[in-house]
């Protein structure tokens, strides 16, 4: 194993060939129309991606539901779709998967994580709310026995239609605090029948989810599965039940496993701690995990050490010989990246070539105000308000980039935190706006 590395092509267990060991991690676009179609912004940027290298393309997440987003600009599947809706998709599949890529649609529910701007009362396995300041998550509702069957067949159409239009492979979005994580967590899902209580029952939505998509795909179709190697929040969905899950998946047929953590309580997944009104519910990551590139390594080998089939760390890579480094020790099978290809889509071919050796990622000083005040309002500052300002001002910074490139522009390097953080709310809310005044039209 100590020859594995980054350029190696890689077989999955439905039989499919990835060209090299580098995957492109699901991150938010927000670049569909007001009526959650894919749109040619969605070709442009993929279409660069595509060129860029990578062995796989995984989207952002993808919705079953347009009345329950992760933001206004996501596309949704659900229902029976136009022949323009089913256009618009053929035409994202056609440019992601130039160059001999893959490109994976993230298929996801967003659950009590769905923006106030969006559904006032969302939904989720109980009627837990986000603890995080600024009030832009409503007080979800428990969902009924008979909605969580109609999430279930939800995302099985959604994949079925990935697969007829073009997509080569689905990931179940099973992390980092939306619907099916919610389940899976026990301060969240407080539910005392068949989907809640034991861990089985909190796994119940996740292997029912599944098997629905298997069926719906077949058996030579890559289907692959986020999951949390905890959430990092006290009383939340542990590294142990992580591990539980894990073995389970043994009889899932599944064709690849990415290990990520956190949700937006604890946003671990972008190396930021926590962001809600209660410090005190934090857990930290282990010392040896912070001292290395990869947020999650020392977690997936923990799984690994369980899990018999292909797997994917994503978090915190930024050099060719810690990527190397992973996959030689036979900590995992691939490489999931994310915040470079927001600054250059070029970089896999870049680290793959030996142009470089380290990616050009933007590590501009990410804090709101003046050195004598970042103790105030700093991530570990006791002014939540203002800690939450600076570390979803620095997401911000992220996805001002996609849209930009979905539009055929170049990155914005030169873009401040605080010049971020107005310009995306200025951005959703005109998305927001668009969002409501179709939906709530009809």
């Amino acid at each position: 194993m100590a020859s594995v590395n980054i350029e190696q092509s890689l077989q999955l267990p439905c039989g499919v060939e990835i060209k090299n060991r580098i995957c492109k991690a699901a991150m938010t676009e927000g670049l569909a129309d007001e009526r959650n179609r894919a749109t040619k912004k969605h070709q442009t940027l993929y279409g660069r991606w595509a060129q860029g290298g990578s062995g796989i393309l995984l989207t952002g997440n993808v919705q079953i539901d347009h009345r329950y987003l992760e933001r206004p600009g996501n596309v949704v599947i659900e229902g029976t779709q136009t022949k323009a809706q089913l256009a618009s998709l053929k035409a994202f599949a056609k440019a992601g998967t130039k160059n001999n890529t893959h490109l994976w649609m993230q298929i996801s529910h967003a659950g009590r994580q769905t923006p106030a701007a969006v559904a006032p009362t969302p939904v989720g396995p109980s009627d837990v709310q986000l603890q995080m300041p600024g009030a832009a998550f409503g007080k979800p509702r428990a969902l009924t026995h008979e909605e969580i069957l109609d999430v279930i067949k939800r995302f099985a159409h959604a994949a079925k239609t990935a697969k007829e239009t073009g997509f080569t492979g689905v990931q179940i979005h099973g992390a980092h605090g939306y619907l099916i994580s919610e389940f899976l967590s026990p301060d969240i899902n407080t539910r005392d029948d068949q989907w809640g209580g034991s861990l089985e029952n909190r796994a119940r939505l996740l292997l029912e989810t599944l098997r629905a998509v298997r069926q719906a795909v077949g058996k030579k179709f890559p289907v692959s599965l986020k999951l949390n190697s905890a959430d990092f929040q006290k009383g939340g969905f542990t590294h142990e039940e992580s591990i539980q899950v894990a073995t389970w998946l043994n009889d899932e047929e599944l064709d690849l496993l990415e290990v990520s953590g956190g949700t937006y309580e604890q946003p671990k997944l972008v190396g930021l701690d926590n962001l809600t009104l209660n410090p005190d519910r934090a857990e930290a990551l282990r010392e040896s995990t912070v001292a290395r590139e990869a947020y999650f390594l020392d977690y997936a080998k923990d799984i690994r050490a369980v899990f018999k089939g292909p797997m994917m760390v994503t978090g915190g890579f930024r050099s060719r010989a810690g990527m190397d480094a992973a996959l030689g020790s036979d900590a995992c099978d691939m490489i999931g990246m994310g915040r470079p290809l927001c600054v250059d889509t070029n970089v896999v071919n870049k680290l793959i070539s030996g142009e470089m050796d380290t990616t050009t990622i933007f590590e501009k000083s990410m804090e709101i105000g003046p050195k004598f005040l970042r103790p105030i309002l700093g991530l570990n500052s006791p002014f939540r308000l203002f800690a939450a300002l600076n570390g979803w001002g620095q997401q911000g910074w992220w996805c001002i980039q996609l849209l930009r490139m979905g539009r055929g522009e170049e990155p914005n390097l030169d873009l401040g935190v605080f010049k971020a953080f107005t310009t995306y709310q200025s951005e959703e809310k005109k998305a927001a706006a668009a969002y409501n005044a179709y939906w709530k039209g009809k």
